[in-house]
């Protein structure tokens, strides 16, 4: 299960900067109208970060993390997912958000990942732009790794299903990595029954024999969804992930 619409970051270090956020509705090219947070910070370092949430589509746990991506100097924009079947309207822990997962597209889901990627490179075209995804999420930053357009510096997942066809249509990610443009960071717990470790051993051997950098961490005892404060017991598992993400898009 992902984090609860009440989940809160794990603890994690005070960022250097100080970041402002904005709501926004962004608008794909398919005229698709969606929701976002863009976090800036004061001092904008020459990377930016692009944040997938899980399942439940946008919401505060996920606008955090923006802004804390924001402290470190990295303007980030998180997106919401559900748009075309769900408006623009907010939300609360009610949301059927899986009725709304079941209708997402691999088309739909990349023409908002390009205007939120427009966004992010409005003000410096060479920015370098990361993704970072958790678990629907995490499939779908490895995704948007897969297409050229895009240009991600680099894709982040975790906790994603390497065998699970997200998005929709296009296959698993362990049968498209020959496709994947950027180096990748994979993220898992090592207690997590829906991702078996042979699951992940395909992956890393797929992303080998594809030649893509990567780099695949699982940590033992840890369940899906471990980066959460309610996971107390893994904020070493946590804080260690959010050391290796600074360290991979340095």
């Amino acid at each position: 299960m992902c984090v609860g619409h009440d989940a809160e970051l794990p603890a994690l270090p005070p960022g250097p900067q100080t970041a402002v956020s904005e709501r926004l509705i962004l608008e794909a090219a398919d005229g698709n109208r969606f929701n976002a947070l863009a976090a800036d910070p004061t001092e904008p370092t020459d990377v930016a970060v692009l944040v997938l949430p899980d399942v439940r589509g946008l919401f505060k746990f996920y606008e955090d993390l923006a802004c804390r991506f924001a402290a470190e100097g990295h303007r980030s924009i998180a997106i919401d997912y559900f748009g075309r079947t769900a408006g623009t309207e907010e939300r609360d822990s009610e949301f059927p958000y899986m009725d709304h997962v079941s209708q997402t597209t691999s088309q739909g889901l990349n023409a908002d990942i390009a205007a939120a990627v427009a966004y992010l490179r409005a003000d410096n075209p060479d920015i370098r732009i990361y993704s970072v995804g958790f678990c629907f999420g995490g499939n779908i930053s490895w995704g948007a790794a897969t297409q050229k357009d895009h240009a991600l510096a680099g894709a982040i997942g975790f906790y994603g299903r390497p065998d699970a066809d997200r998005p929709a249509g296009d296959g698993p990610i362990w049968e498209r990595c020959h496709l994947i443009e950027s180096p990748v960071l994979a993220l898992f717990g090592g207690d997590d029954p829906g991702i078996p470790p042979e699951n992940i051993a395909r992956f890393d051997a797929a992303l080998e024999d594809a030649g893509v950098p990567h780099e695949v961490a699982t940590y033992a005892g840890a369940p899906h969804s471990f980066f959460d404060r309610s996971q107390g017991e893994f904020s070493a598992e946590s804080l260690d992930a959010w050391n290796r993400m600074m360290e991979f898009i340095r």
